[in-house]
């Protein structure tokens, strides 16, 4: 709607829902193996894996025996956007021949370019070493201007990078009409690094990503974009660190991998690639503390700020676990070992040298249908740097902290892991336990997690229209069980509807989570208080509210997702 009204002066009323369907066919249609998401281009696709349809490379992708028809309207309609906006900038163009010249642009700095956020201080942005102020251009964005404001205070280079949709002429063209300035020299060259910061040789993350620390980095993608697609995109898939990223030269990299006996295998990347057959599992990872703000509304708790999104979910591939430990020579019909662990240890250390590790029981490490894997691809991609480069290892419906990344060691033990964040962290407790009193030798460690659900659109305190409300989230729950229902309020939990979710990839083993969208009139002039809540197949359903699963340290946090809203006129 506002993308019409900004053309010409005047609204044209036959096209004013067109705008709102785009945005539906954009985050909404699915595919059998998988859900096309919206960018913050406004680009959707999906590969015939499920995989979303923008690669690093911003190639779209496009799935067969999908919606046949969204497909083409989805184009039409974005393509009208685009020819709107293209007479918008005709008509300012037109406009600026008959000015006289322009004075040189003034110079600005990244900092200055910074406090250019809202539409309250002017959206401004950089492309290349120029600035523009895109204001009057955020609600005239064809992908929305949710999309669009992520990239404000910052570089659109990122975004632009993710989404072919953007390397088009016109685009170029569009944008040049708002340039307000351009970079100083000083401020647009490369500013080196700190060596004697141990982050100094982290990797680039994506601008989108909400950081809740930099040192080390952990950050969650945005909730507008975390469930545009049924896999999450590498680049903002969330990120969990505790320690530095190590740099690891593939070429001398070795997993070292040990079993009762004395025995142990030592194993390049390549070796590891090629004796042992691929393995491919669509799995969602969680972090322990996900949804952790919320627990410290009710009581102050110690640990990362987490919103509802430290949990992401992806196509992996490497070699089974299983296997792996039966080369190195384990014997699995050992009874000795029931009760033994197959502890992990990372090549991330901190200043004493000492590495992050975690452990699963042995049990779970040699079951074919746990399918646990020493896994080398993400998304069809080696493992980017923050997610574990070269090996990490990936424990379907398991806690994220035990699949332990940038993997050196595998060891067959008859006890757990001996590290602080298997002993000391990770571990519920009564709401009764404070500092003064928690042992954490009396907890056993998180491993399977609860059912858990989240809304993801609209925001918490969102104007939305009068009108049809469409609400969307995810669902997901531990241990490979299925998510059966996803049940919807939109009075505080008072009366109830049944959400529809989307399609999922793998069915019968719920290592994935199930996206789930649920439509409903929304009258003129009143307050929603939307809740969502899941079941699995074991009929585990979320509890009602935090205060009775509150825990010292803010984790399993799955209480009844809740999110208000205002219904304008």
């Amino acid at each position: 709607m506002l993308l019409l009204r900004a053309v010409a002066g005047r609204r044209l009323p036959p096209l004013t829902q067109l705008p709102r369907g785009c945005s539906r066919l954009a985050a909404g249609s699915a595919t059998p193996e998988g859900q096309p998401g919206a960018t913050p281009g406004g680009q959707p696709g999906a590969t015939p894996e499920g995989q979303p349809g923008a690669t690093p490379g911003g190639q779209p992708g496009a799935t067969p025996g999908g919606h046949r028809g969204a497909a083409p309207v989805l184009a039409a309609l974005l393509g009208i956007g685009a020819v709107l906006a293209y007479g918008e900038r005709q008509r300012r163009s037109a406009q600026a021949a008959q000015a006289p010249p322009s004075p040189p642009y003034p110079r600005y700095t990244r900092a200055e370019v910074a406090q250019h956020r809202t539409p309250r201080d002017r959206v401004w942005v950089t492309y290349g070493t120029d600035v523009f102020d895109v204001t009057e251009f955020v609600e005239l964005h064809p992908g929305g201007p949710d999309k669009i404001l992520l990239a404000a205070g910052g570089a659109l280079e990122p975004f632009w990078a993710l989404y072919a949709v953007h390397s088009q002429p016109h685009v170029l063209e569009l944008l040049r009409d708002y340039k307000v300035g351009e970079l100083s020299p000083e401020d647009a060259a490369v500013t080196p690094g700190d060596t004697a910061d141990p982050f100094a040789g982290d990797p680039p993350r994506h601008p989108a990503l909400r950081v809740n620390s930099s040192k080390p980095f952990n950050a969650e993608p945005p909730p507008e974009l975390l469930t545009q697609s049924f896999l999450t995109p590498n680049e903002l898939f969330f990120t969990r660190n505790h320690l530095p990223v190590p740099s690891v030269e593939p070429g001398s990299y070795r997993l070292r991998v040990e079993v009762p006996g004395g025995r142990a295998l030592s194993l390049s990347l390549a070796e590891l690639r090629r004796r042992f057959p691929k393995h491919e599992v669509t799995a969602t990872l969680q972090c322990a503390g996900n949804r952790r703000s919320e627990m410290s509304r009710e009581r102050p708790v110690k640990g990362l700020d987490w919103g509802i999104g430290a949990i992401s979910t992806a196509r992996w591939g490497g070699a089974r676990l299983r296997d792996v430990l039966l080369a190195a020579g384990f014997g699995e019909k050992s009874g000795a070992t029931e009760d033994w662990h197959v502890c992990f240890e990372g090549l991330d250390t901190d200043a004493t040298g000492t590495p992050y590790g975690a452990s699963i029981p042995l049990k779970r490490a040699l079951s074919g249908e746990a399918e646990v894997l020493l896994a080398y691809e993400m998304n069809g991609q080696e493992l980017p740097r923050d997610h574990g480069f070269p090996v990490r290892a990936l424990v379907p419906g398991v806690v994220g902290a035990r699949s332990v990344k940038w993997l050196r060691s595998v060891v067959v033990s008859p006890s757990e892991s001996p590290s602080h964040w298997q002993q000391n962290d990770y571990k519920g407790f009564c709401p009764s336990v404070d500092w003064d009193s928690v042992d954490f030798r009396s907890a056993p460690a998180i491993q399977e997690l609860p059912v858990q659900s989240a809304i993801t659109e609209p925001r918490p305190g969102a104007a939305v229209p009068a009108g049809e409300l469409t609400v969307k989230g995810y669902a997901w729950s531990g241990g490979g069980r299925e998510v059966i229902r996803v049940d919807v309020s939109l009075d505080g939990g008072r009366t109830w509807r049944e959400a529809a979710l989307g399609p999922r990839p793998e069915r019968g083993r719920g290592w994935a989570w199930a996206l789930w969208e649920l439509r409903a009139a929304a009258p003129a002039g009143t307050r929603l208080e939307i809740v969502c809540k899941a079941v699995d197949s074991s009929y585990n359903v979320q509890p009602d509210s935090v205060g009775g699963i509150w825990n010292l340290r803010g984790v399993l946090s799955n209480a009844w997702h809740r999110v208000g809203v205002t219904v304008t006129p």
